[in-house]
């Protein structure tokens, strides 16, 4: 049986999470109640207690059993954590790394799918703070189940009402299913751009993010599947379960991969891999003088196409940031690199790709298929795009 942590929050929809309780347990699961010291001044421990037939946490330092650290134990323990409803003041807390209660520590310990079911004032949920934690944390990996339109306990209308019980329970049991499609497999990603030394001082680069990279290792990583990422050059930051390899340039990429393909199932070339590097960089800083100055570049290593043909055992799937969608040459492409499937991404649309938090997929598969993913946040899209590859893989 799955074991769920339900966390209930400060908000008069409080008193549905009782009913949610014993909805998800009629779905298979165990459940386990933990409380914020606002949720209390709607629900009580008893309640759940009584309802779910197992220990409710209320007080940071509760301890269940003498000895062990709740907040850890349940952490480790769930399967999935529900937080719901989910008010303004733990989601910006959580957002924020706060952890001053038993539900937010629990949070913070969590290696599991995270979900959490807004609601509060309509105001309050398109208040910018409370936006901008909601973007923080979806970029994290937290899946968000939206508040629906209508009127609130304050007498207001607009967006701000719990979701119904039947969508969360339906939502959370997608999710369970979801972590456990690639449960048993290895992957292999590499990420973000790389750095071609001009000089001790200067390199050749693209404008990679490496966004896209870490969305897929989180995705990955919710849908149970061990993760080791080469990742060039970026800010982006790596769930903390992955195994992180960092290199710089396009050679070092191809040769860490190598080390770590044998152990692999899937690899996914996510990186922006400079086509070209300096023949004969520098070896210190090339002084500025009044001539023109003639770099000579040399083609890198085509890395996914290179771990294709090395590796035939292994199913290998590239990306493609083009400008503008050719299916006759992303089918050429595609043969050429001897890879199972390609995400195209279109390049020549500004709002998506390129350090945006968005992007939009076009899957391609070596025995002719298309899929689309429609225009999503890049977890989506990689939570959709693994999907589709463990469904026609």
């Amino acid at each position: 049986m799955p074991d769920v942590v339900l966390g209930v929050c400060g908000s008069v929809a409080a008193y549905r999470a009782c009913d949610l309780a014993r909805d998800l347990m009629r779905a298979g699961c165990t459940v386990r109640v933990c409380l914020t010291d606002a949720a209390q001044n709607f629900v009580t421990a008893a309640q759940f207690e009584a309802l779910t037939g197992q220990p409710c946490l209320a007080d940071t330092f509760e301890e269940p059993e003498r000895g062990r650290m709740a907040h850890i134990d349940w952490a480790r323990k769930a399967d999935l954590v529900l937080i719901a409803p989910a008010t303004a003041n733990t989601l910006n807390k959580v957002a924020n790394g706060i952890g001053d209660d038993m539900l937010t520590t629990l949070l913070l310990a969590s290696t599991c799918p995270i979900v959490a079911a807004p609601a509060m004032n309509p105001a309050m949920y398109q208040h910018p703070e409370t936006q901008s934690s909601l973007a923080k944390l979806t970029s994290r990996g937290v899946l968000f189940i939206e508040p629906q339109e209508g009127d609130v306990a304050c007498g207001e209308n607009g967006q701000g009402k719990l979701a119904a019980n039947r969508e969360i329970v339906e939502f959370v049991g997608t999710v369970l299913c979801r972590s456990k499609l690639l449960a048993g497999k290895t992957l292999l990603l590499t990420s973000g751009p790389t750095q071609e030394p001009v000089d001790s001082v200067r390199y050749l680069t693209n404008r990679s993010s490496g966004k896209m990279g870490v969305a897929m290792a989180r995705a990955a990583k919710l849908m149970g599947a061990e993760v080791t990422m080469v990742a060039g050059p970026s800010q982006a930051i790596a769930p903390r379960d992955v195994t992180v390899v960092p290199v710089q340039t396009a050679k070092e990429m191809l040769e860490a991969c190598r080390r770590h393909v044998a152990s692999a199932d899937w690899v996914i070339g996510l990186a922006a891999v400079a086509d070209y590097r300096v023949a004969g960089a520098a070896q210190t800083k090339i002084r500025r003088t009044e001539d023109d100055l003639v770099l000579t570049l040399t083609p890198n290593p085509d890395i996914i196409a290179t771990l294709a043909s090395e590796n035939l055992d292994k199913t290998v799937i590239a990306f493609a940031a083009e400008p503008g969608i050719d299916p006759e040459y992303i089918a050429d492409k595609l043969k050429r690199k001897g890879v199972a499937a390609m995400a195209v991404n279109d390049i020549s649309n500004p709002e998506i790709g390129f350090g945006s938090d968005e992007n939009e997929l076009t899957l391609y598969f070596a025995g002719g298929a298309v899929a689309k993913s429609g225009r999503r946040s890049k977890l989506a899209c990689a939570l959709w795009m693994l999907e589709q590859l463990a469904e026609k893989l």
